[in-house]
C-alpha cells in the first residue's frame, strides 16, 4: 500500500508541477490526502472481502512498527510574542531659548559624559546687556547704601530709601535673569550616551521644541512586547521570560519581567509587558526586533505522545496504539482528548494510560485492528 500511494503521489506532483506559490501547494497537499483516502477506502473493501470468504486480512501482511511507552512527564507550554528595543536612557535635546548657533562641540558618534557641553548659542547681546546692567547695578548699590545711612540718621525720606531699595533689587532681579539666559545659551548633555543624530549646523537658527541633537544611551535596554489579554492571570511581575533576537539566532537573555501594563489596548486587546536588560556587548540598538518566550502552563506529571502521530477524522482526534490479539500484536485505534502541545509533543488528556505502547513509526501504514510486529527501538 505504501508503494502505491507513494507512487500515485508522485507521479501527480510531476504532473501537476513544481510550483512555490502557497496556495498551489495547498490545493496539492488536500489532492494528496484526499488520494491517501480513497486507497484506504479501498483497502478496506478488500479486506472485508477477504473476511467475507473466511480469510483473515491480518495474515495478509504484518506492517513493521516501532513503539513509545507512555509515562507521566513533566509538561510545560511556553507563548511567544514579539518585542522591541528601547534604550533607558535617550535624549531629544532641543534649546530652551532662541539663538543662532555658534559652535557644535561634538560629533555624531562621540561618546559625552553627562554636563558636557555640546552646542553653543550665539549670547553677544545678553553678555552685553550683563555688562551694561552690571555697571547700572553697582551705581544703583552705592545709592542705596547711602540713602540707607541717610534714612537710619533719620535725613531723608521714607519714599527716597525705598526707592532706592526697589530700583537696586530690579537690576538685581533682571541681571539674574540675564544669567540664566546665558546659561541656557550653553546646551550640556542630560545624560552619558553617544551622539547619534545631529539636525542642526553652524549659523543656523534654533528653537524652543525644535531636536537639534539625538543622543542615546545603549547599556540598558527595555524590552516591550503587547500580549494578549487572555495571558493577564499567567503573567506576573517577575516572572522569568527568554528575550532572544532574530538578528543573533544564537543568543539568547534569561530575565524576568520588570513591568507589565495597567491599561489593556482596545484596538488588539493586547497589554505592555516590559523587560529589562543589560546590553554588555553593545551588539543592541534601539527598536531592534526581539521575541520574548514566557511559561503559561505547566504540569509536573502528563501524558505526552510525539504531535506527528495524531490524527484526526470526523470523529475527532485519535493514535494507534499495540494490543494483543490470539494471532499476536495488532494496532487499535484509540480517540484522544488532546491539550497543549510544544517542542517535546502534545499533552494528552483522555483515551491512553499509563504503560500503553503508541505507535511512532509506520502509524500511517496501519489500521485498526491490523496484525503488526513491533520491532525494537
Amino acid at each position: 500500500m505504501k508503494k502505491l500511494i507513494t507512487i500515485i503521489i508522485i507521479s501527480t506532483f510531476f504532473a501537476c508541477g513544481q510550483s512555490n506559490d502557497p496556495k498551489s501547494i495547498k490545493k496539492q497537499i488536500v489532492e494528496y490526502k484526499s488520494q491517501i483516502t480513497d486507497l484506504e477506502n479501498k483497502i478496506d473493501e478488500l479486506n472485508t472481502k477477504l473476511k467475507q470468504q473466511g480469510v483473515n486480512a491480518n495474515t495478509v501482511k504484518r506492517i513493521r512498527v516501532k513503539t513509545q511507552r507512555v509515562e507521566p512527564v513533566h509538561f510545560a507550554h511556553y507563548v511567544d510574542a514579539v518585542a522591541s528595543l528601547e534604550a533607558v536612557n535617550s535624549a531629544f535635546i532641543s534649546p530652551e531659548i532662541s539663538g543662532q548657533v555658534k559652535t557644535i562641540h561634538v560629533r555624531e558618534g562621540n561618546y559625552v559624559k553627562k554636563g558636557q557641553l555640546l552646542v553653543s548659542l550665539n549670547s553677544d547681546i545678553i553678555q552685553s546687556n550683563i555688562k551694561e546692567l552690571e555697571t547700572n547695578l553697582e551705581l544703583a548699590k552705592t545709592l542705596f547704601r547711602k540713602q540707607e545711612e541717610l534714612w537710619k540718621q533719620q535725613i531723608g525720606s521714607e519714599i527716597q530709601y525705598l526707592e532706592a531699595k526697589n530700583k537696586k533689587e530690579g537690576l538685581e532681579s533682571k541681571l539674574n535673569s540675564l544669567y540664566i539666559q546665558l546659561a541656557k545659551s550653553k546646551i550640556k548633555a542630560p545624560i552619558n550616551g553617544i551622539v547619534d543624530l545631529i539636525n542642526i549646523k553652524e549659523g543656523e537658527l534654533a528653537m524652543p521644541g525644535a531636536q537639534i541633537i539625538q543622543m542615546v544611551n545603549i547599556s540598558t535596554f527595555y524590552v516591550n512586547a503587547d500580549v494578549s489579554e487572555k495571558f493577564i492571570s499567567v503573567i506576573k511581575k517577575g516572572s522569568p521570560l527568554k528575550v532572544s533576537f532574530p538578528s543573533f539566532p544564537d543568543w539568547k537573555i534569561d530575565t524576568k519581567i520588570y513591568r507589565i501594563g495597567n491599561v489593556i489596548n482596545q484596538s488588539n486587546r493586547t497589554f505592555r509587558v516590559q523587560a529589562k536588560i543589560s546590553n554588555n556587548n553593545n551588539m543592541l540598538k534601539p527598536n531592534m526586533l526581539s521575541k520574548i518566550t514566557f511559561l503559561d502552563f505547566e504540569v509536573k506529571k502528563a501524558l505526552v505522545v510525539p504531535s506527528i502521530i495524531i490524527k484526526k477524522d470526523f470523529k475527532g482526534n485519535y493514535l494507534y496504539i499495540v494490543a494483543k490479539d490470539k494471532n499476536g500484536y495488532i494496532a487499535q485505534k484509540k480517540y484522544v482528548k488532546t491539550s497543549l502541545s510544544n517542542d517535546e509533543g502534545t499533552m494528552i488528556t483522555e483515551g491512553i494510560t499509563q504503560g500503553d505502547q503508541v505507535i511512532v513509526k509506520g502509524y500511517n501504514l496501519v489500521k485498526d485492528g491490523i496484525a503488526i510486529d513491533v520491532i525494537d527501538n
